[in-house]
């Protein structure tokens, strides 16, 4: 279940046109950075989280979140002005067939605008409905002309029968009204009798239900069409171009305007517009799609990350590996890629007379690394980790931004241990999972277990001991989880972790996977007490899945105001006029000295600094004008607290290094 917080926003009003300045006329820092310029904003910002009673960051560890505006405190909670509780289509059995009724009103509506159209399938999603038709393309007019006859429609009342028939009566009937995807869609129904749901007596579709008893159930004022995009059928590029039709439905209007606000908060947020507006990265139509360049500041936040990554892993006994981005066709041909995963790889290239491959996974690179001599049972557990570049073949259709891309950095970590060290080692895992997520302040978690499915490799016996040890594990940490019986990879059970962000948005994040497939493969194996040959269990694991997909989550969950631990610029000086730029110039030296990141601007006047350090959302400005020169101090305002008056330059760089060793803000 959601529910929306509304708040006051933290961005603040820009200086007034007005204002004038020149070296004669000269107002002190302070009255620059002072709440006379920088009124408190009356606007709203809208968060949506996924439980009714959403609570702060939990631990001393978590309080980076509490850092950036974006984040949300017990004070915002008590002091929300107004609540709406979004339930989702597992909450409401309502709010599911409201979806699923309205995505047959609107195949139902467009035939009646468009009479040459012909319907596919509809389901309800996540937050709606959509619907695939084959019609030429459509355009926002088009939308609108569909939602005014949907509105008829649900006015007219009309009932939902449900008709069970045979399949030969389903394909008559299909046939008559010459709906071809129709037929093929019949063709693939394995069950019997064949169900069909009317609309009155003017409109019917293959379908399992539920809906709704009437059209008159649907509030018309809380259903919206959103958009239309081209979808290819039955997701296949070599069959016809699809129109689909994606639209929202809610119980009521509140929920409606909720979900709209949600939406343009997301909007806002968009890691794709953030990125480019603060200079963070980009992708290069003439180097190609889906390979991502790294900006400097950009560069500067994974350098930050990549430390702490490592930091971390080498504190929890994991030996930092790097290896090749290219191996011989061979190697893939061992480790089953070829077979099961070879759509997902590029074309390989001949060297030498010998077939190359870059690589998608980096796996049997640290199998090699465990092959290249004998082990005992006293070396395990082994620990390797690697944030190691990994390239897969997408189509351009579902690139998208840092999210979908085909060239990425995975965090990846293999663990080799004996049986008796599965849930030891998987619930060290589980910690360093925390310890590393706390950092950026993510501690709500969904957590799935998934267990053997139908076709496996290993024996029946290793994967009881398997399961037993991820449960207990996750028992030992007090974690609750959904179990989904037989959703394991057919190579071993795993633990599947997304990640809440501060609008409640979901992100698949870690993993954890335990595999009796590639050990095999590879024939890898260690002496044991008994001086017999046995095969180790091998752990997958990734924590922040790949470097650019996380980045993006950063970018939308802090809204581009990154904590001050983590901003590629922490500190920003303005001098007033080029008189103060040589004292500027010192103070800027001395933080980098101290290890502060600080950049000193200057050729603007100081209204326009303040608002390009604002619009860049640097946490902390420092106005510099002749009394600060005189006294050795800068006039500093902090983007997450405000204005913080004139201090020592010693106290500043002090209180900086401070904030930043406890992930708090100055």
């Amino acid at each position: 279940m959601f529910v929306l917080h509304k708040m006051a926003s933290s961005s603040h009003p820009l200086f007034t046109s007005s204002l004038k300045f020149s070296p004669t006329h000269y107002l002190s820092p302070s009255s620059f950075l002072s709440k006379q310029y920088y009124p408190p904003s009356n606007l709203k910002s809208f968060y949506l989280f996924n439980k009714p009673h959403h609570r702060p960051f939990s631990s001393p560890a978590a309080a980076v979140a509490t850092d950036p505006s974006t984040a949300v405190t017990a004070d915002d909670v008590t002091k929300e002005v107004d609540k709406v509780v979004l339930p989702t289509n597992q909450s409401s059995h309502t709010l599911l067939r409201i979806r699923h009724t309205c995505a047959h009103v609107m195949a139902m509506a467009v035939q009646k605008v468009f009479p040459d159209a012909k319907v596919t399938i509809g389901p309800w999603i996540e937050h709606g409905f959509y619907y695939d038709f084959d019609i030429e393309p459509l355009t926002d007019k088009d939308l609108k002309k569909i939602k005014k006859e949907m509105d008829r429609i649900i006015g007219r009342n009309l009932p939902l029968i449900r008709e069970e028939v045979t399949r030969d009566e389903a394909e008559k009937r299909i046939t008559a009204i010459n709906e071809p995807y129709k037929l093929e869609i019949l063709n693939s129904i394995k069950e019997e009798p064949i169900t069909i749901y009317h609309i009155g007596n003017e409109w019917w579709d293959l379908c399992a239900g539920p809906h709704v008893e009437t059209t008159g159930n649907i509030n018309r004022r809380a259903v919206q069409l959103e958009s239309v995009a081209g979808a290819y059928w039955r997701g296949d590029v070599n069959k016809p171009m699809l129109q689909r039709i994606y639209g929202t439905a809610w119980e009521n209007e509140e929920q409606l305007k909720a979900y709209l606000h949600f939406k343009e908060e997301a909007k806002r947020r968009d890691h794709r517009r953030l990125g480019q507006d603060l200079d963070l990265f980009s992708i290069q139509d003439d180097a190609g799609g889906g390979l991502v360049f790294w900006h400097p500041k950009g560069a500067l936040v994974r350098h930050i990350i990549e430390d702490l990554w490592k930091k971390i892993h080498m504190e929890c006994g994991y030996d930092l590996l790097y290896t090749p981005h290219v191996a011989k066709a061979d190697l893939w041909s061992i480790s089953g890629h070829l077979d099961f995963y070879r759509e997902n790889m590029y074309d390989q290239m001949k060297i030498e007379e010998e077939l190359y491959q870059l690589r998608p996974m980096n796996c049997p690179y640290h199998i090699l690394i465990y092959k290249r001599k004998p082990h005992s049972y006293r070396d395990f557990p082994i620990r390797v980790a690697e944030l190691g570049t990994v390239y897969r073949y997408e189509f351009s259709g579902s690139l998208h931004g840092l999210f979908r891309v085909r060239g990425f950095t995975q965090d990846d970590a293999h663990i080799f241990c004996l049986e008796d060290q599965i849930k030891d080692e998987i619930r060290g895992v589980l910690d360093l999972t925390e310890q590393m997520l706390l950092q950026f302040g993510f501690d709500k978690y969904e957590v799935n277990l998934s267990t053997k499915p139908e076709k496996a490799v290993g024996d029946d016996d290793i994967w009881v001991k398997a399961t037993g040890a991820l449960k207990d594990a996750l028992d030992d940490k007090g974690w609750a989880y959904e179990v989904d019986e037989g959703g394991g990879a057919f190579y071993g059970p795993k633990i599947d972790l997304k990640i809440e962000d501060a609008l409640g948005r979901k992100w698949q994040c870690s993993t954890i996977q335990v595999d009796f497939n590639l050990p095999q493969r590879f024939d890898i194996t260690y002496i044991d007490s008994n001086s017999e040959k046995k095969r180790p269990i091998m752990i997958h694991r990734a924590v922040l899945g790949s470097l650019e997909r996380f980045f993006g989550v950063l970018i939308e969950h802090y809204a581009g105001d990154f904590p001050l631990w983590l901003s590629p610029v922490q500190a920003r000086l303005l001098p007033v006029t080029d008189t103060q730029l040589e004292y500027c110039k010192d103070v800027t030296e001395k933080m980098k000295a101290s290890g502060i990141r600080v950049e000193l601007c200057t050729g603007e006047r100081l209204p326009k600094l303040i608002r390009n350090a604002e619009k860049q959302k640097i946490p902390l400005m420092a106005v510099v004008g002749p009394k600060e020169v005189e006294t050795d101090s800068v006039t500093v305002r902090s983007r997450f607290v405000g204005e913080l008056g004139t201090m020592g330059v010693n106290d500043f760089i002090t209180k900086i290094k401070d904030a930043v060793n406890n992930r708090t803000s100055v």
